[in-house]
């Protein structure tokens, strides 16, 4: 039995787009505490450590699945960039990364037991294009309240694909999990066939 210890529906419908078998779970990790508590975290250590810390709690709950914690980070300036609280704060973020690279990073932590089995983190490099205030204006009217629901400020499977001109990395990735690999352990694992 596979758990994905998420709600994300974007997590949800990668799985179940590759036709993997799965219930998802919410798990009870406070991410803005464990952030806040860990301040000397990169971002490749954040998403590495909150996927470990919700693969763990869920994998307590549910002895006998295998659980997979994912999380995502976005790194600009040295810094994690956490999903916008409000419109406003997505239009700020937006603003400060337009015209400018910033990195996407994805991690994938498997546990059973209590145990870690797996693990992987993977980059993606973003480049948007140097858009103007009234695109932005139009863009966030149009995208509304999803424009607060992931850490960039956009889903590059819909309207935020108008941001960017150039991507450099795994499109799994930048949807925040990192299927391929994945798949390849579940498979080493016997959760799906050979």
């Amino acid at each position: 039995m596979i758990v994905l210890a998420s709600t994300s529906t974007t997590r949800q419908s990668m799985l179940t787009n590759a036709g993997v078998k799965f219930t998802a779970v919410r798990p009870n990790v406070d991410e803005a505490q464990l952030l806040a508590e860990n301040p000397a975290w990169t971002p490749a250590d954040a998403s590495l450590c909150l996927a470990r810390a919700k693969a763990m709690e869920v994998s307590l709950r549910n002895t006998d699945g295998l659980v997979i914690g994912a999380d995502q980070a976005l790194s600009f300036a040295q810094r994690i960039h956490s999903k916008p609280l409000d419109i406003e704060a997505a239009r700020n973020q937006l603003r400060d990364l337009r015209g400018t690279t910033h990195e996407l990073i994805s991690s994938a932590v498997c546990t059973r037991n209590g145990s870690e089995l797996w693990k992987i983190t993977c980059h993606a490099q973003m480049t948007m294009r140097d858009f103007s205030d009234g695109f932005l204006d139009a863009y966030l009217s149009r995208n509304g309240a999803r424009s607060t629901a992931s850490v960039g400020a956009y889903q590059l499977e819909g309207l935020g694909s108008q941001l960017f001109e150039r991507i450099d990395g795994d499109y799994f990735t930048i949807l925040g999990l990192p299927l391929l690999p994945l798949m390849k352990f579940l498979r080493t694992e016997g959760e799906l066939e050979t």
